[in-house]
């Protein structure tokens, strides 16, 4: 009896030594792994380099090259140094092409093609396009029905279906997708000056996609160009827009394609010298 009380008493004294060696060091903070400090870690989801090109509007149904056809739809043409971008492909096939060729822009020197969403002004002209150029990438909402996806790729070109913010080429990414009802991406080029953002038809919202765009970046915003979707909108509506837009840091605004007539003329006169007025066959440098 008097033996084991001993053995229970040197079990008790060996485990009090060994939790006091492991206790502590289990209850120590884990020390930080290398990347994962505060300072070390990316600050923006989407990192851009700086790049220098220009833009032209292919396709709207607003006037400004007076030789062009319009109609109603968008795309645009986004040229890099190093990649050529060819954002949505507007309502007829004949129309782009037409308007590609008085522009002189050669189809074989497109390489990569991104869709916003998935209404017929915005990808009619697709398959005319491929015809003429099948080697290339679209990018295209990964919720577009698979009939799309699918014709597509059987017409040889790649296809990259997006969720989130996904990059295009250096200096160039999408937003991913926004919205709900209507989803929807729109395009981030990063210029020497600031951000500059190309939209469809802005279901998911003009602000909301601007306010992505810098959260995903970080980087200021010089221009948003494309279809503001505002044509229903009430001109306190609108109003509202245009502040919380310039309370974003939105230097320069280009509204063209849905934006409708009423907003147009209350952007031009919100922004002054800073509106840019729109339509088939403007070009930007940047």
């Amino acid at each position: 009896m008097k033996g084991s009380k001993i053995y229970v008493i040197i079990i008790l004294i060996a485990a009090v030594l060994v939790a006091s060696y492991f206790v502590p060091s289990l209850l120590r903070e884990k020390p930080e792994e290398p990347g994962e400090t505060e300072e070390t870690s990316p600050a923006y989801e989407i990192i851009l380099k700086e790049c220098g090109g220009n833009l032209t509007i292919l396709y709207d149904n607003n006037p400004y090259d007076p030789d062009l056809e319009t109609e109603w739809g968008f795309s645009c043409l986004i040229e890099l140094e190093d990649a050529t971008i060819l954002f949505d492909t507007g309502g007829d096939g004949r129309i782009l092409s037409d308007n590609m060729e008085k522009l002189g822009v050669d189809p074989d020197e497109i390489d990569y093609v991104v869709l916003s969403h998935v209404h017929q002004d915005h990808i009619g002209g697709l398959y005319t396009f491929l015809e003429a150029n099948s080697n290339v990438t679209v990018f295209v909402p990964d919720s577009f029905p698979y009939h799309v996806k699918s014709s597509i790729r059987v017409r040889g070109a790649d296809v990259v279906e997006v969720r989130n913010a996904t990059h295009v080429c250096e200096g160039v990414a999408t937003t991913g997708v926004l919205g709900t009802e209507i989803e929807e991406q729109s395009l981030m080029v990063s210029t020497s000056e600031g951000l500059l953002i190309v939209t469809g038809c802005s279901h998911p919202g003009i602000v909301g996609i601007v306010e992505k765009a810098v959260e995903l970046t970080g980087e200021e915003v010089r221009l948003v160009i494309g279809g503001f979707h505002l044509g229903g909108h009430s001109e306190a509506a609108i109003t509202g827009i245009i502040s919380d837009l310039k309370d974003l840091g939105v230097v320069k605004i280009a509204p063209c394609h849905c934006t409708g007539d009423t907003a147009r003329g209350l952007f031009e006169e919100a922004f002054g010298e800073d509106y840019v007025e729109s339509g088939v066959g403007l070009t930007l440098d940047f």
